[in-house]
């Protein structure tokens, strides 16, 4: 077994070790993280955007898939519904990135990335933490968060709360709390909308209602009215509105040519006017359509 001309095996050549995992290097998988759409796992590039568990896409490829429907497919985007579950971000840019396709002949630094934090220059490359608020889309480093104290935002001094601050590619706990306060708050507006939508319905119900109620008096007064005189007309004692009715009755009809609020362009259009009159036959004669 060996050792022929000379040669003397070794241990490593004659027992077979079990095989390390090969490691990825953590500056090549911050990379393709930070500098990679999470859709298309294509080169970022503006506009860029965010959802609310802190990953990168860009804005494009996402809003082509909500306008045909295909984001449903990916397992990643299922939380995106619409323009409502992304922010605009606002990135500073570095402007000592070179970008395009890495040569073989030189070297790579992975660590030099497209965007900057604006506070403190940190490259924006999965070495140090960063965050974007919410509100405004601003992006800079969690470390200009924590140093620079204030309760504006560190980019465009703009509203910033606790709560509208979210980690961009967050650890594994932060994002399932991502996840239950995002699930919590779809619970509260859909909570609010069905206590909307039955105030509404009350409303009109009650509405209905007192239409219902309304009408229900007046009739029960009309009819009461008409009872009334009725038994009266009975007794022989007259009503006001009898009495109305028999005086409007009783007045004489007057021509349309005696009312002063008519033209006299109006009033030649009836056979009572002075011409109609004046003419040798009468307007019931039926003339031939020849005849002049």
């Amino acid at each position: 077994m060996g050792a022929d001309g000379g040669t003397i095996p070794k241990r490593c050549e004659l027992v077979k070790a079990k095989k390390k995992k090969e490691k990825l290097d953590k500056n090549v998988k911050n990379a393709n993280r930070w500098k990679n759409c999470q859709m298309t796992q294509e080169p970022l590039k503006k506009p860029i955007i965010a959802c609310r568990y802190g990953r990168l896409y860009n804005k494009e490829a996402v809003i082509e898939a909500i306008l045909t429907k295909t984001i449903g497919k990916f397992e990643n985007m299922k939380h995106i519904k619409g323009i409502k579950d992304f922010k605009d971000l606002k990135l500073t840019e570095n402007k000592d990135y070179k970008g395009g396709e890495a040569k073989g002949d030189e070297y790579t630094d992975y660590n030099q990335t497209q965007f900057i934090c604006s506070v403190t220059g940190v490259p924006m490359n999965g070495n140090q933490k960063f965050v974007a608020n919410w509100k405004c889309g601003c992006v800079f480093s969690e470390k200009a968060l924590n140093e620079v104290k204030s309760d504006v935002c560190r980019v465009c001094s703009g509203p910033i709360e606790s709560d509208s601050t979210i980690q961009l590619y967050p650890d594994d706990d932060l994002l399932e709390m991502y996840k239950e306060r995002l699930a919590t708050q779809k619970a509260e507006k859909k909570s609010k909308k069905e206590n909307k939508e039955e105030a509404k319905n009350g409303d009109a119900a009650a509405e209905n209602e007192a239409k219902i109620g309304t009408s229900a008096i007046v009739k029960k007064e009309a009819s009461e009215s008409s009872k009334l005189e009725s038994k009266l007309k009975l007794n022989g004692i007259k009503t006001e509105s009898g009495e109305r009715k028999r005086k409007a009755a009783a007045e004489p009809t007057t021509s349309i040519q005696s009312d002063p609020t008519k033209s006299s362009t109006y009033k030649k259009l009836f056979t009572s006017c002075e011409e109609a009159k004046a003419k040798p036959q009468g307007h019931w004669v039926t003339h031939n359509p020849l005849y002049y």
